[in-house]
C-alpha cells in the first residue's frame, strides 16, 4: 500500500472514470490520509501484513494510493508492470516501491508491458483484470484502459486464459475498470452482471464462473456504484480469510449477500468516502496483493 502525500482529484483520469466526483481540490489530502491510516490500522489489527511505502512529493502523483493499477505480484516470483492511460499516473512507477518489496520478498522475473504506452494501448493491472489465480483466468471488461492486445500478451506470458466482455453503467458509459464490477474470491465471484451489455458475453462469463466451482454473488448496478464490486479476499497471519471492502460498499449489500460472503471469510470494512469520491476507486484499488515467495 502507498501512503499518499498529494492525493487529489485527477482530471486526467476523470475523462473515463465516471466514479470520480471533484471534491475540494488540495483540501482532500488530509482527510484522505486519515482514511488511509485508519484502513491500514484495521488491516493490521486483523493480522494482515501490510508493506507500506511512503509516496514522494516529486514527481507529483495524485493517484499513488491505487498501486494495483501499475504493478502485480505473482507466486512464481514474477512482477508485472503495466501501461497506464493517464500520463501522470505513469510517474507512480517509482523504484523505491520495488526496492521496499525486494527487502522481504523474492523477485526472480519482471515482465514490463509499459512500452505499449507508446502505441496508446493500455492494461491497468488488476484494475483492468480480475484474476482467478487458482484457475488462471483473467476476467477483463474492455475499455479505453483495457486493451485486448495487451491483455493477450499478459495472458500468453503468464499462462492465463482471457475472458473478455463489455460493460456499461446506467448512463451507457463504459465501465473503466473490471474490478469495480467484479471480485473473485476463493469460493465466490461478486459480479454486476446487469452491467454486461451483451447477453452472449454475460452467459459465457457466468458459465466460466460456474465451471470454476465458485458461487456467483450478483450485485446491482446501483450497488456497483457504491463500490460493492471493489473488494478483495486476503489471508491474515493465522491463515484466516478476510473479505475486505469499504463501509460504503458494506452498507449497500443485502443480508443475503453478506451471508454468502461471510461464509468465505470474516467481513471487514473501513470508511473511504473521500478517497472513493475524489479518486473513483475503493478498498480493492488501494491494495496490491503480494503473492511473491518470502525471502529465506
Amino acid at each position: 500500500m502507498i501512503r499518499p502525500i498529494n492525493f487529489t482529484f485527477n482530471a486526467e483520469t476523470a475523462v473515463n472514470n465516471k466514479f470520480q466526483v471533484a471534491g475540494n481540490g488540495e483540501a482532500v489530502q488530509q482527510p484522505a490520509l486519515l482514511e488511509f491510516e485508519n484502513f491500514v490500522t484495521l488491516l493490521e489489527k486483523e493480522g494482515v501484513h501490510v508493506t507500506l511505502v511512503n509516496d514522494t512529493p516529486d514527481p507529483h502523483t495524485p493517484d499513488s494510493i491505487f498501486p494495483n493499477n501499475w504493478i502485480s505480484f505473482h507466486d512464481d516470483g514474477t512482477v508485472c508492470l503495466y501501461p497506464m492511460y493517464a500520463v501522470n499516473r505513469r510517474l507512480e512507477r517509482k523504484p523505491a516501491v520495488l526496492e521496499k518489496i525486494a527487502e522481504t520478498f523474492e523477485i526472480t522475473n519482471k515482465i514490463d508491458l509499459t512500452g505499449y504506452e507508446n502505441h496508446d494501448v493500455f492494461l491497468e493491472g488488476t484494475g483492468s483484470m480480475v484474476l482467478d489465480r487458482e484457475h488462471k483466468i483473467a476476467y477483463a471488461c474492455l475499455s479505453p484502459r483495457t486493451d485486448m492486445k495487451v491483455l493477450e500478451r499478459f495472458c500468453s506470458m503468464m499462462k492465463y486464459r482471457p475472458v473478455v466482455f463489455h460493460a456499461s453503467d446506467s448512463q451507457g458509459n463504459a465501465i473503466y475498470h473490471t474490478n469495480v464490477m467484479m471480485c473473485v474470491g476463493e469460493n465466490f465471484v461478486v459480479l454486476a452482471a446487469d452491467a454486461v451489455t451483451d447477453e452472449r458475453e454475460k452467459s459465457h462469463i457466468l458459465q466460466v464462473i460456474r465451471q470454476s466451482g465458485k458461487e456467483v454473488v450478483p450485485i446491482s448496478v446501483q450497488q456497483m456504484n457504491e463500490f460493492a464490486g471493489n473488494m478483495l479476499l486476503l489471508n491474515n497471519d493465522k491463515g484466516e480469510k478476510l473479505v475486505v471492502m469499504s463501509s460504503r460498499a458494506y452498507a449497500s449489500l443485502t443480508p443475503a449477500q453478506l451471508s454468502v460472503l461471510s461464509a468465505s471469510g470474516k467481513i471487514i470494512h473501513s470508511p473511504l468516502n473521500i478517497i472513493e469520491t475524489n479518486g473513483g476507486g475503493s478498498a480493492r484499488c488501494m491494495m496490491a496483493e503480494i503473492h511473491l515467495p518470502l525471502k529465506s
